[in-house]
């Protein structure tokens, strides 16, 4: 039986295989949802075959594309991306241009 080593020392983030953090995360969990579909499929009725067709497919596809955003963006640069989109692209500030050095400042009314 071959041995794997998941973690290369204190304080690295775990790699296997290549890929690093949170792709370890996207391969697992799509691989138990694949699994979870596949399990459903078969309990449905499905043909066997049918069904091992769409677990393979799928399968490979999810290794694909995890090792594929693994190579592109990197340890981290996923989540950078993600940091990206939630950040506006700019501020609109309607406030005119004298409250915003004087924010207590309230205009003088003449009674």
């Amino acid at each position: 039986m071959s041995e794997y080593t998941v973690n290369k020392g204190i304080g690295r983030n775990p790699e296997f295989k290549g890929l690093k953090s949170q792709y370890l995360f996207i391969f697992a969990g799509g691989l138990l949802a694949l699994f979870v579909v596949f399990v459903v499929m078969y309990m449905a009725g499905v043909s066997q075959w049918v069904c091992i067709g769409f677990g393979t497919v799928c399968a490979s596809v999810l290794v694909w594309v995890t090792f594929r955003l693994n190579a592109r963006y990197g340890e981290w640069g996923l989540m950078k991306l993600q940091a990206l989109r939630r950040h506006p692209r700019y501020i609109i500030n309607r406030r005119s241009f004298f409250r915003l050095f004087f924010p207590n400042h309230q205009k003088r009314r003449n009674v």
